[in-house]
């Protein structure tokens, strides 16, 4: 979803998400001279490879962004972008999931730039952006003790809403993702300008709501949406940097600055706090992070 956005932004190619083991079934009609793109960090997802090989018998190219570049779905494909995170070991990816983010919005820029939507100046400005990102991560993880001790309230609780917009609403889904996956707390991601149209009937008292809201052009409408939580008593926890947190009215349950960047690198900043909100959460309930019940490292089968 995040390079769906990236892709139409920079190089204003349009681009269409589906789940693969939803995608085989539904035969769509697929244009000749399209490519399929396959996100996998094994490999060897049986749903995934099903998928590329109907868009092949549809004249699709596949590319694969893999983390594995000897697998399965590797060797299916026309272009390989290995992601070169190294072995992950535990079942909820973290570091795979960063590495995918960095090469998609590599191939945005590239494609934009080949295509003649993004001119020279704005690309390096992407890519300096996105040479400062480890030193940012870097500087979240001295305040990570912050998010421990969130996490300590956040165990007690049974459910969770986390809300983004833009470029920030895939990022609440991966946020409630992780949560689910490893510490077994109901979890939701949902774009905030949806609030109104349904999530907005949970909120009370005992409903934590994760709210990821850098200062960007859509930040005075995700405020808008942290003001009607805290009337009805939610307990807002906010991501978002100095600049944004200066601009809040009322003060949330819980708020963390992050570094100020560029909007276009912002998911693969704040990926890094919900993923550990999600770790320390599984951590204070005893739960196992790298190996949650139920779940295997990579699914071979339907």
């Amino acid at each position: 979803m995040v390079g769906k956005y990236w892709f139409e932004r920079l190089a204003r190619l349009p681009v269409d998400i589906d789940i693969a083991s939803e995608f085989r079934y539904r035969e769509a009609p697929l244009a000749e001279g399209g490519v399929t793109m396959a996100i996998s960090q094994s490999g060897e997802t049986a749903d995934t490879m099903a998928a590329l090989q109907y868009a092949k018998s549809q004249k699709h190219k596949i590319l694969s962004v893999v983390n594995v570049p000897q697998s399965s779905i590797a060797r299916l494909s026309d272009a390989v972008v290995p992601t070169l995170a190294g072995p992950e070991i535990g079942v909820a990816s973290t570091k795979a999931y960063t590495t995918q983010l960095t090469v998609l919005l590599c191939l945005a820029v590239t494609a934009g730039l080949a295509r003649g939507t993004l001119d020279e100046k704005r690309a390096s400005e992407i890519l300096q952006a996105l040479r400062e990102v480890p030193g940012q991560i870097n500087a979240i993880l001295r305040e990570e003790h912050k998010i421990q001790e969130l996490a300590q309230h956040l165990c007690e609780v049974e459910n969770v809403l986390y809300l983004g917009r833009g470029l920030l609403y895939p990022l609440a889904m991966e946020g409630a993702l992780k949560l689910k996956e490893i510490s077994y707390i109901h979890a939701e991601g949902y774009p905030a300008g949806e609030m109104k149209h349904g999530p907005i009937a949970l909120i009370d008292e005992d409903m934590p709501v994760v709210v990821l809201a850098p200062s960007d052009a859509l930040f005075e409408k995700t405020a808008s949406n942290m003001q009607e939580i805290l009337a009805r008593g939610g307990q807002v926890i906010l991501f978002s940097d100095k600049a944004g947190l200066s601009k809040l009215g009322a003060k949330p349950y819980w708020r963390m600055a992050l570094p100020q960047a560029d909007p276009i690198v912002l998911p693969l900043l704040y990926a890094v706090p919900v993923q550990l909100l999600a770790y320390y959460t599984a951590v204070a309930k005893g739960t196992d992070v790298d190996q949650p019940r139920n779940l295997a490292k990579s699914v071979t089968v339907e």
